[in-house]
């Protein structure tokens, strides 16, 4: 356990020197806990000023490589580097600018919210005593949570649980910021709020680094991608790109379904029937040679449209050969915290 001078010098030594090429950065990562391999061989790296989400079936190592990025997880081989330190050497004057929420918070249940806070802005290096009482009033207001804030904790539901930790991440401004499953318990509007909270972190440059089941939210919020697979990434980058690269399609809206198939298939086209009408895969063709071939066989044409999948679609694609055996990694993963 290090004193606050010691931290604070480290931190001072983070803030002047240059920018390192990633917020966040693994090479190699690998954990196996006796004969089950966790988290195989994974290299991720997390740009600067990204809002990057996280994503994998339950089982494929998300949480695990969450943890080992934060040093709360010894890797079994590979290297971490956080924020230009490599870890362990380097937690000293990484830590300080990292916030944290993952696997729910864990706090005292005989103390209000505020008090926990308190208790956590105490060991912050980053904040001084005097601060302390207004960096909490704006982290409880920041996540919703001032009208309950002098409740017992073990009064809270799920929701206000996760935002109170979510609190206890931005009691200071942070480099980066890692959240496992933040919306998890909350209804819509606080996920919406969580959402905002994003969008604002990401605005002031902040990294953010998100682990989600919502794909809709992360498509809404992120601006980076990594899909984890079986302990491994399987894909990574701009989520722009990601799904770029599905391949494009048509979509004709047509009431003469029959008629159409018949004409794209003659013309060697690759279509299939969706409600209201066909879908035509661009390969090797365009949507305009598409409408003409329609248009020429007669097919009336109410409305086309050019569609990409989501990343509901890319998700599926990506894992769609996930089994369900991965439930041995889940359970093995659980009694080793």
């Amino acid at each position: 356990m290090t004193t606050a001078s010691t931290a604070r010098v480290g931190v001072e030594s983070v803030a002047a020197g240059s920018a390192p090429a990633w917020a966040a950065r693994t090479t190699g990562l690998r954990k196996v806990y006796g004969s089950t391999v966790a988290v195989d061989r994974v290299d991720l790296a997390v740009p600067h000023g990204a809002v990057l989400g996280m994503l994998g079936p339950n089982g494929s190592g998300k949480t695990t490589t969450i943890r080992m990025l934060l040093g709360l997880v010894t890797p079994t081989e590979g290297a971490v580097e956080l924020l230009g330190q490599p870890l362990p050497g380097g937690a000293e004057r990484a830590l300080p600018h990292v916030g944290a929420l993952v696997e729910g918070p864990g706090f005292h249940p005989f103390l209000s919210g505020r008090e926990n806070l308190r208790r956590a802005a105490s060991a912050e290096p980053l904040l001084a005593t005097g601060s302390i009482r207004s960096a909490v009033q704006t982290a409880l207001d920041r996540v919703g949570l001032a009208g309950a804030a002098d409740r017992r904790y073990r009064g809270y539901s799920l929701g206000m649980k996760q935002r109170l930790g979510l609190a206890a991440a931005l009691l200071v401004p942070r480099k980066l910021i890692v959240l496992d499953e933040p919306t998890n318990g909350l209804d819509p509007a606080g996920t919406r709020e969580i959402r905002q909270v994003i969008a604002d972190l990401h605005a002031a440059g902040t990294t953010v680094v998100v682990s989600s089941h919502l794909l809709a939210e992360v498509e809404a919020t992120c601006t980076h991608v990594a899909v984890l697979r079986r302990g491994t990434v399987v894909a990574q980058g701009a989520l722009a790109d990601l799904l770029q690269a599905g391949t494009p399609a048509l979509l004709v809206s047509t009431p003469q379904v029959t008629e159409a198939l018949n004409a794209l298939r003659a013309a060697r086209v690759s279509a299939r029937q969706v409600a209201d009408g066909v879908r035509v895969e661009l390969i090797g063709t365009t949507a305009p040679a598409v409408l003409a071939t329609l248009v020429h066989a007669g097919v009336e044409v109410h409305e086309a449209r050019r569609h990409r999948d989501g990343l509901e679609d890319v998700f599926a694609r990506l894992t769609e050969s996930e089994t369900t055996d991965r439930s041995t990694v889940d359970t093995v993963e659980e009694e080793q915290r």
